[in-house]
């Protein structure tokens, strides 16, 4: 993509906690921070992602299938440590070129999802490489000037992937391919995991700084078990060997209902108390 254009996408995402219109409407995009190889300086690059379990997300070095590598990808070979901005969250990283049959069903996993990446690769003689972006663990930093705000971003973000799951099962046909089933368990992983965070952090310091919440702490706790068990029946049937759409499907919507007024009444609840609290 020309520089101006990138430009224009980066400060769209930024300024829009991560969405951006036109021909990425809707996409999973972040933006990969690099130190140059030879420069030493910074350059943000936006580039399409894969989910891949919640460890990790995988880029894969297209250039749209120009005959060489982008220079982002000559950047992470020399300096492996970066910044990915994914909307809510900056953090670091540390980016690992896949190799052998890790890489080849990495990328064969993405033209199954998108045969978009195939014509890329038909059009050059190189073999276009496939990187992992490891999350290097730390505490967060948010992209949001209140907790609340936080909040909402990130049920945002959960809303935005389950949309976007829903999307790619109906236009699946009779299989649910690997990279489908990918996206599926990895936000099972992170509901999961911002449920757990909830429970065992924000929620018992709400409770000993407003004990009036007691009653809204205790519904959303009940909510986080009901959708518990609505992720591990999502993940049987995904994990099945038939991996039928329709079976997906239909768990994927029981699970998105109960989401949404989950996240509608914790919002409605919490966010006013989260904000007053950094005023």
């Amino acid at each position: 993509m020309p520089i101006d254009f990138n430009q224009q996408i980066i400060d769209e995402f930024r300024a829009n906690a991560g969405q951006v219109g036109g021909p990425f409407e809707g996409a999973r995009l972040l933006l990969l921070t690099t130190t140059g190889a030879r420069s030493g300086a910074r350059h943000t690059t936006p580039l399409g992602y894969l989910p891949d379990g919640g460890e990790r997300v995988l880029v894969i070095a297209s250039a749209g299938g120009a005959p060489k590598h982008p220079a982002w990808y000559h950047n992470v070979v020399a300096n492996p440590r970066v910044t990915v901005e994914n909307g809510p969250f900056t953090y670091e990283a540390r980016a690992v070129v896949l190799e052998g049959d890790e890489r080849d069903q990495a990328f064969a996993r993405a033209v199954e999802a998108d045969p978009g990446w195939g014509e890329y690769q038909a059009k050059t003689a190189r073999v276009l490489p496939v990187v992992a972006l490891h999350e290097i663990p730390g505490p967060p930093n948010m992209n949001a000037a209140s907790f609340g705000e936080a909040l909402r971003l990130i049920h945002d973000t959960f809303r935005r992937e389950l949309a976007l799951i829903r999307k790619e099962i109906a236009a699946s046909g009779p299989g649910l391919g690997a990279q489908l089933r990918v996206n599926c368990l990895t936000v099972c992983q992170g509901l999961h995991g911002h449920h757990t965070h909830e429970d065992a952090g924000m929620f018992p310091a709400l409770a000993a700084r407003h004990p009036e919440l007691a009653p809204v702490l205790d519904r959303l706790h009940r909510e986080h078990e009901k959708i518990a068990a609505l992720l591990e029946d999502l993940q049987r049937v995904v994990s099945a060997g038939d991996g039928d759409p329709v079976r997906v499907l239909s768990e994927v919507e029981r699970l998105t209902g109960e989401l949404e007024a989950h996240l509608t009444y914790e919002e409605e609840q919490l966010i006013p108390i989260l904000d007053a609290a950094a005023s």
